[in-house]
């Protein structure tokens, strides 16, 4: 599809061959820095091994008890028997303080709470100053609390944000503009990310009683339906790439400099590749989910969100007996290019 923002790729196939091409559908496409997610090989290379040691399985089964006690205590302060916005009541509070446990900026939730209010309706409005500002508020946020490091020394908890300071690449220290990028796409992209996805998967649960009840009884199954929860009603849209000399897709030639949409939730119901989009099958659609992208730039952080997302929902289920629609309240979608749903209404019984 094509408009005036540049074109769309809507197949699974074509978003597939793109994401697997960077050298023809280039990510360097940012006026910021954006490490590695901006990047090509071979710069992307030895960032994504830095990136990715703090995603390791080790790394992830010690933050899960942190994260478990988090998703209690949320769930525990949900009202029963009554309407109750999914992603505002858990969803965003989840969010932000697993985020706050893994990075160790205690203390800050309800700041992060208003920024992400303040971001996504800077993103809704599409005005680039607006975003720019409430972008240029999270650094400033960021790079304080480099500054708290600093300050304690050798009495820094250990922590990422602590590690990325002691970090290197190429042999010399990381400076502050590549740590904040890090740590401005682990955090400013991840914390609606999550709220976004436990709006989908409570609101899938809460009209899928039968999933709901299998899962409550065989939680082991949590991470592969979640995944196909996502694939269903994906709220990852897209993600850009740049062509970098003239290439065909299918009957059309995109120009060098075309700027290219990946789309991930049209990919995602693609019925050349999932005969019933709606179909719920998380093991044969398994193979062709690309819930988390694929190629390169498939999400690193993938291990630490799906663990955190398994976390919320057994938590939630084990709670409670049920998970229903509000009768009286219908589900918001967000809008483009926000995913998902703005809000969700159930009840928790």
């Amino acid at each position: 599809v094509q408009s005036p923002r540049g074109v769309t790729l809507l197949s699974h196939a074509d978003v597939v061959a793109a994401a697997h091409d960077p050298a023809v559908f280039s990510s360097s496409i940012s006026e910021r820095r954006a490490v590695p997610n901006a990047m090509d090989p071979p710069e992307h290379t030895g960032w994504r091994e830095l990136v990715d040691r703090f995603f390791t399985p080790e790394q992830v089964a010690a933050q899960e008890p942190r994260v478990r006690a988090v998703a209690d205590a949320v769930v525990a302060a949900l009202p029963r028997g009554c309407a109750v916005d999914a992603v505002a009541a858990m969803g965003n509070p989840f969010a932000v303080r697993a985020q706050t446990q893994w990075l160790g900026w205690q203390g800050t939730e309800e700041t992060l709470l208003a920024w992400m209010a303040d971001n996504h309706a800077a993103t809704r409005s599409g005005d680039r100053t607006r975003t720019a500002a409430v972008a240029a508020a999270f650094d400033a946020l960021i790079r304080t609390q480099l500054q708290r490091r600093r300050a304690l020394g050798h009495a820094a908890p250990s922590d990422p944000t602590t590690a990325l300071l002691a970090a290197t690449h190429d042999g010399q220290p990381l400076d502050d503009d590549d740590i904040v990028s890090i740590l401005r796409n682990w955090t400013a992209g991840d914390l609606g990310s999550m709220a976004a996805a436990l709006g989908v998967v409570v609101w899938f649960l809460a009209t899928h009683a039968d999933v709901q009840q299998q899962l409550r009884a065989n939680p082991q199954g949590l991470a592969a339906a979640i995944d196909e929860m996502l694939r269903i009603d994906d709220p990852f849209l897209v993600n850009r790439r740049r062509t970098t000399c003239d290439v065909a897709v299918g009957e059309h030639v995109l120009e060098a400099g075309t700027l290219v949409y990946l789309n991930w939730t049209s990919a995602n119901r693609d019925e050349a590749i999932f005969d019933n989009p709606d179909a719920y099958d998380p093991v044969g659609h398994a193979a062709h989910n690309l819930v988390w992208g694929t190629g390169i730039h498939v999400c690193p952080g993938r291990p630490l969100a799906t663990m955190e997302l398994v976390v919320a929902a057994n938590s939630l289920l084990q709670a409670t007996t049920a998970i229903e629609p509000a009768p009286h309240e219908a589900p918001v979608r967000e809008t483009y290019p926000l995913g998902g749903w703005r809000s969700v209404p159930v009840i928790l019984r």
